[in-house]
């Protein structure tokens, strides 16, 4: 894997010397509300975009053109009663009446929305966005005081207007898109990092690595001052230059962190030297103090790091970045090639705004999509599979809407709260680390530690009949091939050894001082939607340290990145315990007719299978959720604090009272408390027949359901009914349901059920019957509590 050592963003690797993003009409060089602004607006887009129908086009509404016969030249329907201002999402106001007339044109407000009578929901809400944005950069333009920012505001937001206006995509309009300048910050610091450091050992290289990281992350969240502090503070510099790239960062960095109706790039990878020089003596100085200042709240372990090594870094870089000969800014940059000698290259990738952090502690060249751009003669020598683990779109590309912002769903919790606990999770003198020996760390806590510290690398490789060998590669290749011979004896090393080195076929690899040390070999059948692991293994005296765990879960990042969320395999009786807790089952998602012919039939092992979630970042998985155990923990604890109130013990069981309700034991109401409710019976005959006749539909029409359609054939199935006594099945379901017989939904869930146990107790585990059963029950529970027949 080629960028796969990971940082997590705001980790304590730049300690006090981060700097968060400013909002938009913030000002200053620090913008700490801007997490908070960020949160709420996308709080506020969720809230509206869950707002019925009609409420949604109300708030159209107010930015659509009249439709009225006439030619009306009212650009917008004005309520008789307006909201405050600006418009508050989060308001309950009275039902929406599309008759009610403009204050305007006095048109109605249907005649302002018929263009969204047959649009669908996915794009009304896409429209949504772009309203609160325009609110959002609208009070930007007010509250902002730098005439250039202003300007730049007010220009968004007749974009923004006017995307609503005609239903589009908001698209600037500019002599030039991104990137601006070639090569970019990213490139020209992986560049110097070639330059300066290729030749020093891997661990000390892993540090250097680390603080160019560290500084990339700085540029993408720096704020910039605006071209009139700048005049001021630097007279005679290029001020119109200036002002161009302040202008384009803007547009396509800034702004957009906020409003996520535009696309949002890099400030590293579209913009290059001109931009770095502008403000990297003043970046340097702030940092470099900052850090001074808080340096008594940096980990020890990392004070080194920022303190000593990070000056000294900074210092060289700005050498490069100044010089007017330095090689690191040309475009045919090449580090490192003596005669036929394979360059190294290390790659660092600068983050993206809502993801874990990675960057490459590859020695050897990657993918030029991953890295921006790289010379011609840096392509050719990639065996290596492109991998930023985690990442599922390329730097270079804009963020998506639904990376950079994804509402927060908001219970009955106050945001206010939410943040205030947050802010004591995520600081780190406030969470006490948990020892690996403990029975609460994961299994995977000290594989991804020792990757962070840059003790183990992961790489997916292959060999390739296309390009030059890369002896590195190769010898890998064969480390995995001895790794995989050691720990599967029964496996024939022939077999091993064709499949290891087939191109067809790739491994990650486990990488550790230098050596190989385990990998999953796989092969992906993009065309069938799954990968084949064909061998697993970890060198018997590298295990139970979580390597197994974390090759799995970087595994399935690189699989999420390429689309490929199922993976299949055959596993012996030793493996099945492992695969179990990677989150494999013996209940294949994968259609039968899907892998038939495709895999590989080991006699004696079992097939298993593992449905991936694109939405989950595996190697940062198990940190997420001891996170969440900490934020549920605080919010206990809170709310403990809160109940002081002592109430007297109860003394009615000593007159003789056996049993009250619950709900009148003094003070449980306000633990938060709620009597747990039960499925509904439907008294009404007709409704419930209409109700079970609907539900029983849905389970006939699934695709799971053909085993059950009809009474089991003896000549199908013989011994059958010596097996089971009581036979049912979906025929005989509709019978009865015809015949009235189902005068309560007990006794239709009882029959249903006993279709799907009738079918377990037959049919062997691995059948496909009994997967069919297995699915078609969760299917129609869903259905019982879609009904409100059972407690959801």
């Amino acid at each position: 894997m080629a960028d796969s050592a990971g940082i997590q963003q705001g980790s304590p690797a730049i300690g006090a010397a981060g700097l968060v993003p400013a909002a938009p009409g913030a000002g200053g060089t620090e913008g700490s509300g801007a997490a908070g602004g960020s949160a709420r607006i996308a709080v506020k887009k969720a809230q509206l975009r869950s707002s019925p129908r009609p409420k949604k086009l109300e708030k159209l509404g107010v930015y659509s053109s009249c439709k009225a016969e006439g030619a009306c030249k009212c650009n917008g329907w004005k309520s008789q009663n307006p909201p405050p201002t600006p418009p508050r999402t989060d308001q309950q106001s009275n039902a929406v009446n599309l008759e009610e007339p403009c204050r305007s044109c006095s048109h109605t407000l249907g005649d302002h929305v018929t263009h969204l009578e047959n649009v669908s929901e996915e794009e009304m809400n896409r429209l949504l966005g772009i309203v609160l944005d325009v609110e959002y950069l609208y009070t930007c333009v007010h509250k902002e005081e730098d005439a250039d920012t202003k300007q730049v505001y007010f220009s968004l937001f007749k974009l923004l207007r006017k995307s609503i206006l005609q239903m589009g995509k908001p698209m600037l309009e500019a002599q030039e898109s991104p990137p601006f300048e070639k090569p970019s910050i990213e490139q020209g610091v992986n560049n110097f990092v070639q330059y300066k450091f290729s030749h020093l050992p891997s661990k000390e290289r892993q540090t250097i690595m680390e603080l160019a990281k560290m500084f990339l992350n700085q540029i993408n969240y720096w704020q910039l001052e605006t071209p009139s502090q700048r005049r001021q503070r630097v007279p005679n510099d290029d001020a119109a230059g200036y002002k161009a790239n302040y202008t384009r960062w803007l547009c396509y960095c800034n702004v957009p962190q906020f409003c996520d109706s535009l696309p949002r790039y890099e400030t590293t990878q579209i913009f290059g030297r001109t931009l770095l020089r502008s403000v990297f003596t003043v970046m340097r100085k702030q940092l470099l103090e900052q850090a001074r200042q808080e340096k008594d709240k940096l980990p020890p372990e990392k004070r080194t790091l920022i303190l000593t090594h990070f000056p000294k870094f900074l210092s060289m870089l700005e050498e490069e970045v100044y010089s007017h000969s330095s090689p690191i800014w040309s475009q045919d940059f090449l580090a490192g090639a003596s005669g036929g000698q394979i360059p190294i290259h290390t790659v660092i990738s600068a983050p993206p705004v809502a993801r874990p952090l990675y960057y490459s502690t590859s020695p050897v060249s990657v993918d030029p999509s991953s890295c921006g751009s790289i010379s011609p003669a840096r392509k050719t020598a990639s065996v290596l599979e492109p991998n930023p683990v985690g990442e599922k779109r390329k730097p270079s590309e804009p963020l998506s809407h639904e990376e950079n912002k994804r509402p927060r769903v908001v219970g009955d919790i106050p945001m206010e709260l939410i943040n205030e606990v947050m802010a004591t999770i995520t600081d780190p003198a406030a969470i006490p680390e948990t020892s690996l020996l403990s029975a609460h760390s994961a299994r995977d806590e000290a594989a991804r530690l020792e990757e962070r510290r840059g003790v183990i690398e992961f790489h997916v490789i292959g060999n390739s009949l296309n390009q030059k060998p890369n002896k590195r590669i190769l010898m890998w290749l064969v480390g995995l091939q001895n790794v995989f011979s050691h720990q599967l004896p029964r496996m024939p090393k022939e077999y091993i050894t064709r499949l290891v080195f087939d191109p067809k076929h790739k491994t990650l690899s486990l990488i550790k001082d230098g050596r190989v040390i385990g990998g999953i070999c796989f092969r992906m059948f993009p065309s069938q939607g799954f990968t084949e692991i064909v061998f697993c293994a970890v060198t018997s005296n590298e295990q139970v340290k979580g390597y197994g765990t974390h090759l799995m879960n970087h595994l399935k990042e690189y699989h999420i990145k390429h689309e490929i969320l199922n993976f299949l395999t055959y596993a012996d009786e030793y493996a099945i315990g492992y695969f179990k807790k990677q989150g494999f089952s013996k209940d294949i998602k994968v259609p039968k007719a899907k892998y038939v012919g495709y895999i590989k039939d080991y006699e004696g092992a079992t097939l298993m299978g593992c449905e991936l979630n694109p939405s989950i970042p595996y190697t940062e998985f198990s940190v997420i959720i001891k996170k969440q155990k900490e934020i549920i923990k605080k919010l206990i604890e809170r709310k403990q604090a809160q109940i002081r109130k002592v109430y007297p013990g109860l003394s009615c069981f000593k007159e003789g009272v056996r049993q009250i309700p619950i709900e009148s034991i003094p003070g449980i109401r306000e633990t938060g408390w709620k009597p747990i409710g039960k499925g509904k019976e439907l008294k009404d005959p007709d409704q419930l027949y209409s109700t079970l006749k609907t539900i029983l539909q849905h389970v006939k029409s699934h695709q799971n359901a053909w085993p059950f359609m009809e009474p089991v054939k003896k000549t199908e199935a013989p011994g059958y009914y010596q097996v089971i006594r009581f036979p049912m099945d979906l025929k005989t379901m509709s019978e009865r349901l015809k015949s009235r017989y189902y005068t309560t939904r007990k006794l239709f869930m009882a029959d249903m059920q006993r279709i799907f146990t009738n079918c377990r107790e037959y049919n062997p585990p691995e059948s496909e019957y009994y997967k069919c059963a297995n699915l078609l029950e969760k299917f129609f529970y869903t259905k019982i509590k879609e009904a409100g027949l059972i407690e959801k």
